[in-house]
């Protein structure tokens, strides 16, 4: 009877314990004293505190351990009794007089270990007494734990090969039986707890199994230390009786257990030459058995005994492992129809592992796997996965990356794709990332058009929104971090050939121009500058040196870019494709594509002027604007003039003062480029210098009459540093009472009481002044320019 309360069942154990230390006071005091009679008469009531019916598994154990050591003190004693002359044979015999079967059982085994160690008997004959009188105990617990006592004291007196108790020719095949029949008993008390007691506590009672599965597994563990079993006892013997108790248990924990156990103590080599055993076990097992995991730790274990040595790799062919363990998942997943998805996943991704170690020149072979995950998995749509199921399906689709470090052997699995299609479209994304990293991490150059048009196909779900993905879904953060990736994949492509490489780019283009206005800012980017490469490397080689029409040549790139670029006013990003037009426009000069250049300034203009609202934006474009214009070489007078009289206009036209006088005077470099004589024109610097003064100036007024001070002479200083710059390169029209009338007027305003103080305009004007002393002390041409001027 098993008590539900917890408070009684440690008062239970309490009482038993006491008894039982009871009587082994007593016991201890007849050993003393050498009587025998008492010895056994207080050893058996000691023993019979373990006939309660009232512990748990758990609190069963912690008595069983104090009666454990206690008998360990009695089997001394009767190893001295024997030194003493007492019979072992009659000490046996007497033994069997205990009024109770249960300390009866225990007693004889404890004379039996001692009756071994004399080997006045054959050990085998004494083993084979002893585990068949322990089926006088069918009680589970209680059986269990007897068996398991048994098992403990005879391990070390088996009549194994080069053991002391070592028999006749047969030897081996007497420990092998006596441990097969002690595991045999064992498991059916086992198997008999789940079927005692109400339904209701189903649950206590698996529970309670699994806190004593060791005590069974323990005689699998013995049997793989005996010596005397070779491949063949093995394979004849050992094995089929083993697994003829794991199928017919029929009871799924069992099952399990003892399919993990087989598989965790036998040596790795045993289990390659009885593959075929081995497996076919499996569909027998129960439906409710979880194989997928069993079936992985066989692969797993095979798949590191494959890679501990490339000796034994023979071994796996010679066996035809690959074929036996692929048509034992079929069966597997054949006879459990009601496997989930995430089960046959897991089982092709540890044969694909296996694969992968073993045959890692077999490609043929890692397209089967897939190829057979793919027909399972046809017919149940997509796989709807919680985060375990995704790492399965992940680890499989990862496992040929990681074997090869390169994504273009991944890309001659033809399967691979497949299995990809039946991914929801969180698993694809993050399947697109393992990719794009595997590519990353080995610098794998991709050079062809179609390995590329596979790969795209591959990363699909990076590139494009797949059927069902919602914007609300999408993290920002990940989203940026996954089409940065994209960006940093199209990098990577790279063909030496012109041809090659302008068919890569169209791939690219047709693929991400699918990505939709929030993906496009940042994959056109990455394609401009891949476009751009090409022009480089193509720049300078004669049009069509030989009248082919379908040759690549920069003006043809030059076509695709402004398309490309075009795709983004549709976002809209107004102030990155004025930045690509400036990009591609400078490209062009280095051509000598003077209609080019000149379109994609005009469009960048347009851009300027229709798009880019914000002044803060305005600021900038203009200023890239004006830096591209003033590296151009290639425009004729009369196109540089219409852009540069557009570029001086649009500076005028800010909103802020301050702005507009820096946008007036950086145009000064518009007129004066060093190494080319035809574009030194020193009277329109002046004049854009003399601009910018005016603006700053208006600028001082207008802050005088807002908030009753001229505010900083920072803008004035600036203006003195472009004088200077330009007094240096020896602009004529830059003379040194242009300079001095503005060193005073610098002057006068900082004296001005209207002015505010500001420590960062003083360091400025300070360092300006030192560098104009600097260039005095020069000597030379440098420093007699600088003489004359009196700072």
């Amino acid at each position: 009877m098993i008590s539900d309360g917890v408070e009684d069942e440690e008062k239970w154990l309490a009482a038993g314990i006491a008894g039982l230390q009871q009587n082994a006071f007593y016991m201890h005091r007849a050993l003393d004293s050498n009587n025998l009679r008492d010895a056994l008469k207080y050893s058996a009531q000691m023993l019979s505190e373990l006939r309660t019916s009232r512990l748990s598994p758990h609190k069963y154990y912690e008595l069983y351990m104090r009666a454990f050591d206690e008998l360990r003190k009695l089997e001394m004693f009767f190893k001295e009794e024997t030194r003493r002359g007492c019979s072992i044979i009659d000490l046996y015999e007497l033994v069997q007089h205990a009024g109770n079967i249960l300390p009866r059982l225990y007693l004889l085994c404890t004379v039996g270990s001692v009756y071994i160690k004399s080997k006045e008997a054959p050990a085998k004959d004494v083993l084979k007494d002893l585990v068949e009188m322990c089926r006088g105990i069918q009680h589970p617990v209680r059986g269990l734990f007897l068996r398991s006592y048994l098992a403990q004291v005879s391990r070390d007196k088996l009549p194994d090969i080069g053991s002391e108790y070592e028999g006749d020719a047969d030897t081996v095949m007497d420990a092998v039986e006596f441990v097969l029949q002690n595991f045999t008993e064992m498991n059916k008390l086992w198997v008999r707890m789940q079927h005692q007691g109400p339904a209701r506590e189903k649950e206590k009672r698996e529970k309670e199994r699994n806190e004593l599965r060791d005590l069974v597994g323990k005689n699998l563990h013995v049997l793989s230390q005996v010596e005397g079993i070779d491949l063949d006892l093995y394979k004849d013997t050992v094995l089929p009786r083993v697994l003829e108790q794991v199928v017919n248990c029929k009871d799924d924990i069992a099952q399990y257990y003892l399919m993990d156990c087989i598989i965790q103590v036998f040596p790795d080599e045993y289990h390659l030459q009885t593959l075929d055993v081995l497996l076919s076990a499996c569909p027998q097992l129960q439906p409710s058995v979880d194989i997928k995991t069993v079936l992985s730790q066989l692969m797993e274990r095979l798949s590191n005994y494959a890679a501990s040595s490339t000796e034994v790799l023979p071994e796996f062919l010679q066996v035809e492992a690959f074929s036996k363990l692929s048509n034992a998942i079929g069966k597997v997943i054949e006879a459990q129809v009601d496997m989930p998805t995430i089960g046959v996943v897991t089982l092709y991704s540890s044969l694909l592992t296996f694969t992968l170690h073993v045959h890692p020149d077999r490609l043929d072979y890692a397209d089967q796997v897939l190829g057979a995950c793919v027909k399972k998995l046809s017919g149940k749509g997509k796989i709807v996965v919680d985060s375990k199921a995704t790492k399965q399906i992940v680890a499989l689709l990862s496992a040929p990356l990681e074997k090869y470090n390169d994504i273009v052997t991944a890309l001659k699995l033809s399967n691979y794709p497949r299995v990809l299609e039946y991914l929801d479209n969180e698993t694809n994304k993050v399947m697109a990332t393992v990719i794009i990293q595997s590519v990353m991490k080995n610098k794998t150059c991709i050079s062809t058009d179609d390995k590329v048009e596979a790969l795209f196909e591959l990363i699909k779900g990076l590139i494009k929104d797949l059927d069902g993905t919602l914007d609300d879904e999408i993290d920002e953060d990940d989203f940026k971090e996954e089409q940065n990736s994209v960006a940093r994949l199209i990098q990577m492509l790279y063909n030496d050939d012109p041809e090659e490489m302008f068919k890569i780019i169209g791939i690219v283009r047709k693929h991400i121009l699918t990505g939709g206005p929030k993906r496009l800012p940042f994959t056109v980017p990455a394609l401009v500058f891949s476009c751009l490469k090409l022009v480089r490397q193509l720049q300078g080689q004669e049009e069509n040196p030989f009248g082919d029409e379908t040759s690549t040549t920069p003006k043809k790139i030059f076509q695709l870019l402004n398309q490309t670029i075009e795709a983004l006013l549709t976002v809209p990003a107004p102030e990155l494709s004025l930045r690509l037009y400036l990009q591609c426009a400078e490209a062009a000069n280095d051509c000598d594509l003077e209609p080019v250049a000149y379109e994609f300034f005009t469009q960048a203009y347009i851009l300027y002027e229709e798009e880019i609202s914000d002044s803060k934006a305005q600021v900038t474009a203009i200023h890239l604007i004006i830096g591209t214009l003033q590296r151009m070489h290639v425009f004729g007078v009369e196109n540089r003039d219409t852009l540069t009289h557009k570029a001086t206009g649009y500076s005028a036209k800010l909103l802020k003062k301050p702005d507009q006088c820096r946008a007036v005077y950086a145009c000064s470099h518009l007129f004066w480029v060093d190494d080319q004589e035809n574009m030194k024109d020193g009277e329109r610097v002046l004049l854009c210098l003399k601009r910018a003064l005016r603006i700053a100036n208006a600028a001082q007024q207008m802050a005088n009459a807002a908030r009753g001070s001229t505010g900083s002479v920072t803008l004035f200083v600036e203006i003195l540093n472009k004088y200077l710059y330009f007094f240096e390169k020896g602009n004529p029209q830059i003379t040194v009472s242009t300079i001095q009338g503005l060193l005073e007027l610098i002057t006068t305003e900082m004296q001005s009481d209207s002015t505010s103080p500001d420590p960062s305009a003083d360091a400025f004007l300070a360092s300006t002044m030192r560098y104009i002393q600097f260039q005095k002390q020069k000597g030379g041409a440098v420093g007699e320019k600088y003489e004359a001027i009196k700072a």
